[in-house]
C-alpha cells in the first residue's frame, strides 16, 4: 500500500461518496471515518443523508465512525472533530487496517490531513451583541473580510455566520503557529460529477427524501424538545424544513428555496476542494459515473505505485 496512512474519499453532495467508500472498504477490509459535519447527530438521518444501508456491501457490514455521536441541538465544531478523528484513526491502525476518510465537509478533511492546530474558541459575548440584528448578507460580507480559516460552505444562517466571525476574530488575535498533530500522508480521491448530473441527482434526491418522511423527522426532533433555532443552525434541510414546520414558509416555498440552497452548497463544496488543491493537497479525480469496480481498481493502482 505504499507509504499512505489513509485514503480520503471526497466530493460534492450527491456524488456517491458513501457507497464508493464502502465498496472500497469492503475490498480492503477497512473501516470508514465520516467527515460530515451533520451526520454526527443522532435522529438527523434523512436530512443528512446517512444512507446507513450503504455500509453493508455483499452482506458484509463495514464499520463506521463519527456518525451518531451527538444529540440534536448540540453544537459541534472542527476542534472537537479533529480530536475525535485521531482517536478513531489510531484505533483503526492498531487493528492493522488502512482507514478511509469519507465526506464532503472540506474544513474537517483539511484540518486532519494537515494537522492544523485548532483551539476551542470561547464565546465572545460583546462581539455577538455587536452583530445582533445584522442580516445574513451583512454577516457574510463581514466574514469575507477575514483571511479565512473558516469553512463558508455551511454558513447559511445568521447564528452560524456569527459563530464563524467569532472564530475568525479569535484566530486573528491568537493564531497558532504550530500543529497539534502531524500531517497525514493520504491518498486523496475525489469523485467528479458534471454540474448537470449533480443538479439532476440533487433534485431527485430531495424529492425522495421528502417522500421518505423528512418533514416528520423534523417534527419529531422538535417534539423531543430541540428548539427551532438550534435546528435552523444546522442549515440546509434542517433550516428550511424547520421554517416550514413553524409556519414561516409554505411547503412550495420551502421546497424551492431548499433546492436552490443545496445546489449552492454543492458549488461551494467544489470551491473548497479546488482551494485544497491550491493549498498543496493532490486530489486524484475519478469519474463518478464509472462503475464502482473500475474506480476501485484505479484506487488500487494508486496505492500500489
Amino acid at each position: 500500500m505504499g507509504s499512505y496512512q489513509l485514503i480520503t474519499v471526497l466530493g460534492p453532495t450527491a456524488s456517491g461518496k458513501t457507497s464508493f467508500a464502502a465498496a472500497l472498504a469492503a475490498h480492503l477490509d477497512s473501516e470508514i471515518i465520516s467527515a460530515d459535519s451533520r451526520q454526527i447527530y443522532r435522529s438527523m438521518d434523512i436530512g443528512t443523508g446517512k444512507d446507513l444501508a450503504d455500509y453493508t456491501v455483499n452482506g458484509k457490514t463495514i464499520p463506521y465512525h463519527l456518525i451518531d455521536i451527538c444529540n440534536p441541538g448540540d453544537k459541534y465544531n472542527v476542534f472537537e472533530y479533529q480530536h475525535a478523528f485521531f482517536r478513531a484513526y489510531d484505533e483503526i491502525h492498531k487493528r492493522g487496517k488502512l482507514p478511509i476518510l469519507c465526506g464532503g465537509t472540506g474544513m474537517y478533511i483539511e484540518a486532519v490531513l494537515k494537522g492544523y492546530k485548532l483551539l476551542d474558541v470561547p464565546a465572545n459575548l460583546s462581539l455577538r451583541e455587536s452583530l445582533k440584528g445584522k442580516s445574513l448578507q451583512e454577516l457574510e460580507q463581514i466574514l469575507g473580510s477575514y483571511k479565512t480559516l473558516h469553512n463558508k460552505t455551511d454558513v447559511d444562517s445568521a447564528q452560524r455566520a456569527i459563530r464563524a466571525i467569532e472564530i475568525e476574530e479569535f484566530y486573528l488575535n491568537q493564531a497558532p503557529d504550530v500543529n497539534d498533530y502531524e500531517p497525514i500522508e493520504s491518498l486523496v480521491i475525489g469523485l467528479d460529477i458534471s454540474r448537470e448530473l449533480r443538479r439532476e441527482k440533487i433534485s431527485r434526491r430531495l424529492k425522495a427524501r421528502l417522500d421518505e418522511g423528512m418533514v416528520d423527522e423534523i417534527k419529531g426532533i422538535l417534539a423531543s424538545g430541540v428548539k427551532p433555532d438550534d435546528l435552523i443552525y444546522y442549515g440546509l434541510e434542517y433550516k428550511y424544513l424547520t421554517l416550514y414546520v413553524i409556519g414561516k414558509l409554505s411547503y412550495e416555498e420551502m421546497v424551492s428555496q431548499l433546492e436552490i440552497a443545496i445546489h449552492q452548497f454543492a458549488k461551494r463544496q467544489m470551491t473548497w476542494f479546488r482551494g485544497m488543491e491550491r493549498r498543496g493537497i493532490t486530489i486524484h479525480w475519478l469519474d463518478a459515473t464509472l462503475p464502482t469496480e473500475v474506480n476501485c481498481k484505479a484506487v488500487m493502482a494508486f496505492l500500489n505505485k
